[in-house]
This record gives C-alpha cells, sequence and structure tokens, in this order.
C-alpha cells in the first residue's frame, strides 16, 4: 500500500510517521 500524506504540519509527520511503522505499508510520499 502507498500513501501520500498532504501538508506540513505536525499532525501530518506524525501521522506519516505513525503510518510508515505499518508492516502493510510499502511506502510514504
Amino acid at each position: 500500500m502507498k500513501i501520500l500524506v498532504i501538508g506540513g504540519g505536525g499532525r501530518e509527520h506524525a501521522m506519516a510517521w505513525k503510518i510508515s511503522q505499518s508492516p502493510k505499508v510499502t511506502k510514504v510520499y
């Protein structure tokens, strides 16, 4: 699964980091 995170705020960054910990996610942009 590929995830695209829009936004540069702390919330988006934390969400992207949390998502990237998931074994199902192959790529976070």
